[in-house]
């Protein structure tokens, strides 16, 4: 809605920001980036100011035009304004994402505050509202509450190449580090988060790699996926499929399960597979190119891996395994064959509370190249799925025993 400029402009390339209703009008704070600006010994990033009336046409203020104080912080990176209105302070407030000018040079990354009483005029403090003094930058920053915390939300590129999180009972902190603090795994970045009165929801990027192979290197950007954010009693967040998705796959399709490798029972509700010190699994025919699969998992003890596999041949030889490791406490994304000596794809690991005989609910989502896995509303993985595209899918369990319940399998 807000195109580009040109020359001279300072938003020759727009970034994020933020957009809302205040004093009358629509207001948007954006970044933008001018290359040519550093040969004339200007600072090449800013935060700009448009307004609208109807949401539809926009008028840029370049008055209003401003950047990072030169004494404070990195002049070359002042980014992704996030602006609000704070009651206690009775004053506008905008997070924007910057570096230190001291300390080691890849753990500058910080978020500054800026306030205003007008949105035209902005005051930077001297002091940030967060510098955790541990990431190269932080990008793309979200603040808001629920019921008793604050969630910062931002992301970083330097350590995980993900969206992270911090809660505290106050804006002025301390901000808290959960034990978990991202919502998935390496995929998700640029995340942002929107209310509807009800319900939270984080929205980022799953990233597509260079040549749509499998192993080759992330790109910057890709397909949008949204989580619904659950609050936990502790405070902490945790993650699941927005009703609206989970509703747009209501066309269900019948699961003739087969068996494959190891002792199996089949019957018309379950799967149950034996492994001790070995391999079972059974083939439930060709996965759909779209659709949704749902299950609930009921290992036995001592049980090494458990889960699903997509996109696998006959054999089980290829595909992709989306599997629980009880002994690490972990949910782990692998493909066969795989390209180097690792436990699973590099980067797809994600943490988890289960334990046997307790029943785990698994959510799966197929789209494409597209793979997401809800495990009970504790953690999201996001995946890609490209040298395997289509093949059958099913359950395997290794070294141990376990029983598959509740077995949907749905299109939209």
């Amino acid at each position: 809605m807000v195109p580009c400029g040109s020359g001279d402009d300072a938003d020759v390339y727009l970034g994020t920001g933020t957009m809302m209703e205040a004093l009358g009008q629509y207001h948007m704070f954006y970044t933008g980036y001018n290359p040519r600006y550093e040969t004339q010994g200007r600072q090449t990033i800013s935060v700009l100011h448009a307004v609208s009336d109807d949401l539809l046409h926009w008028q840029k203020i370049p008055a209003d035009t401003f950047n990072s104080p030169t004494d404070l912080f990195d002049t070359n990176d002042w980014k992704d304004p996030f602006f609000f209105w704070n009651e206690d302070a009775g004053e506008f407030w905008m997070l924007v994402c910057t570096r230190s000018k001291t300390g080691p040079a890849r753990r500058r990354g910080c978020t500054a505050l800026c306030t205003s009483i007008d949105l035209k005029h902005w005051q930077v403090r001297p002091e940030p509202f967060y510098a955790p003094g541990l990431y190269n930058d932080h990008d793309c920053a979200d603040l808001f509450r629920m019921g008793d915390w604050w969630y910062l939300f931002f992301s970083e590129y330097s350590e995980q190449v993900t969206t992270r999180y911090r809660m505290a009972r106050s804006l002025a902190g301390p901000w808290l580090t959960p034990a978990v603090d991202t919502c998935d795994g390496r995929t998700l970045y640029a995340g942002k988060t929107t209310g509807d009165g009800a319900n939270r929801y984080l929205f980022g990027w799953i990233p597509t790699r260079q040549g749509s192979k499998d192993y080759h290197p992330w790109q910057f950007g890709g397909n949008m996926v949204i989580h619904e954010l659950r609050q936990k009693a502790d405070g902490t967040l945790g993650v699941r499929p927005p009703q609206q998705v989970l509703k747009a796959f209501g066309a269900e399709r019948a699961c003739a399960f087969q068996p494959g490798l190891g002792k199996s029972l089949i019957t018309n509700h379950a799967v149950q597979l034996d492994a001790p010190g070995s391999l079972a699994c059974a083939s439930a025919g060709l996965l759909p190119s779209s659709c949704k699969i749902q299950t609930t998992i009921v290992y036995e003890p001592d049980t090494c891996g458990v889960g699903l596999v997509l996109r696998t041949g006959g054999d089980f030889e290829s595909g992709y395994y989306i599997r629980l490791e009880p002994a690490h406490q972990r949910l782990v994304f692998d493909a066969w064959p795989r390209c180097a000596y690792y436990p699973y794809m590099v980067e797809h690991e994600r943490p988890l509370h289960v334990q046997a005989g307790k029943p785990v609910q698994v959510t799966i989502y197929v789209d494409g190249s597209l793979c997401e896995v809800y495990l009970d509303q504790q953690v999201a993985m996001s995946a890609r799925m490209y040298d395997h595209p289509e093949g059958e899918w099913g359950f395997f369990v290794q070294d141990g025993g376990v029983v598959f319940t509740e077995i949907r399998l749905a299109t939209a």
